[in-house]
């Protein structure tokens, strides 16, 4: 449960608006027979050729209480450049009970490393810590990845698997594939994820969310660039993952 539901969030969330110098979106999730189980806010700020977002997320009503109050923030701030975001730092903390955990990724674009920084504490003191270099590099970590992903992928309608690379999913050497569905498909689409003027697909991050070993979510991205509504489908006993945006 701890593990689980927050990797949603960090997915969804993404808008091509990089021309906005402010930008809040809200997202409540919800599982099955258990209902509501958390809040995502997510603030996207620019300025001249620089951006923050910042995205915090935090259990409530069921889950609140079998997470031990689970909250995590991902803040990614780097430049722009040609209209794409380019990260320079990630930052992940995650809080429950009373333990932290926070891991810092810096991005070096010339020497095309990445650095993390791991440190856990319990009770304020430190109780863990590892200073390593990651085995690939990017330009992109979660949260610039799912910024960029329209302008990245220029024929949105055609069908297909697009392997990509993000600062942030190490277990799987930073590999997320994005599949677009064929016209065929669509129809599945619509009656999961609503019908509308969206731009629908599924990211595939390669992490162990509930029963479903691959974390494939199903998504609905308006006019807007926002993604207005995501699936985790037909989990075992529960039934849908969904995340949903309310403002």
């Amino acid at each position: 449960m701890k593990k689980s539901f927050m990797v949603l969030w960090v997915c969804m969330i993404f808008s091509t608006l990089i021309h906005a110098k402010v930008l809040d979106v809200r997202y409540k999730v919800s599982f099955g027979i258990f209902g509501q189980m958390g809040i995502a806010n997510a603030h996207m700020e620019t300025k001249g050729n620089t951006y923050t977002i910042d995205i915090g997320m935090k259990a409530t009503g069921m889950a609140k209480a079998l997470s031990q109050n689970r909250k995590e923030r991902h803040i990614s701030k780097g430049h722009i450049v040609k209209g794409m975001f380019v990260s320079d730092t990630y930052r992940v903390v995650k809080t429950y009970g009373n333990k932290h955990i926070e891991k810092i990724y810096h991005i070096d674009h010339k020497k095309k490393r990445v650095k993390k920084d791991y440190v856990k504490k319990k009770k304020g003191k430190i109780t863990g810590e590892e200073h390593t270099v990651l085995d690939f590099y990017s330009k992109n970590d979660l949260l610039t990845l799912y910024f960029n992903l329209p302008k990245m992928i220029k024929d949105k309608s055609k069908s297909g698997i697009y392997k990509l690379r993000a600062v942030g999913a190490e277990r799987q050497k930073g590999l997320v594939k994005i599949k677009i569905p064929a016209s065929k498909e669509i129809e599945v689409y619509k009656r999961t994820l609503g019908k509308g003027d969206y731009w629908y697909m599924t990211a595939i991050i390669y992490q162990k969310i509930f029963s479903s070993n691959k974390g494939e979510l199903m998504l609905a991205v308006g006019k807007d660039g926002i993604t207005q509504k995501a699936v985790l489908k037909d989990l075992i006993m529960f039934g849908d993952l969904v995340s949903e945006r309310i403002k």
